[in-house]
């Protein structure tokens, strides 16, 4: 058991070295328009107003764009916090939470949406089939968060798990920005 463990965790480690490397050849940073993609929706359609889409669809509003594994440690550890965000702020911003464990070797669909199950998560949370969208964002790290404003343009971004008080923070940073650019 010892060695199944330690060979799994090698093996994650050796995956997420492999994609960051992969993923740092491009970069959308602060000030750039977020990249659009196709997605579908394990869950949330109610919230989205469709089971697949894509990303520009939802402009108009803020988004939290979080990108996620079902098999990342710290990806599950930072889904309640979002989940407690979502019940509080969901009528003043999109949360949408994008599966791309397939692309880091950190999951399948299967593996993501047991996750999902298993921590009671109702944010509207999916997939892309395009395995260029984690290069696009220039994903490094497991999770990333991109916090976009209601034109399309990157706000922010955070790699690694984020706790409640940066999510509160940021979101609010986001939503002054938009008040300042819409009077």
């Amino acid at each position: 058991m010892k060695n199944g463990l330690g060979a799994a965790a090698v093996v994650a480690v050796v995956a997420l070295i492999v994609f960051a490397v992969a993923s740092s050849s491009s970069s959308s940073g602060e000030g750039a328009r977020a990249p659009d993609f196709d997605f579908q929706l394990y869950q949330g359609a109610n919230d989205v107003g469709f089971p697949e889409g894509s990303l520009s669809s939802l402009h108009g509003q803020p988004i939290i764009l979080n990108f996620w594994a079902g098999l990342c440690p710290p990806c599950r550890a930072e889904m309640p916090q979002f989940q407690a965000f979502y019940n509080e702020f969901q009528d003043q911003i999109m949360l949408l939470g994008i599966d791309i464990g397939p692309f880091t070797g950190l999951g399948s669909h299967d593996d993501a949406d047991a996750l999902l199950r298993e921590l009671g998560v109702s944010y509207p949370a999916g997939w892309t089939d395009d395995s260029s969208v984690p290069r696009k964002y220039g994903v490094t790290g497991m999770p990333t968060t991109v916090f976009i404003k209601s034109d399309g343009e990157i706000f922010r971004k955070s790699v690694g798990a984020i706790d409640a008080n940066f999510l509160a923070r940021a979101t609010q940073d986001l939503l002054a920005a938009e008040a300042v650019e819409g009077s």
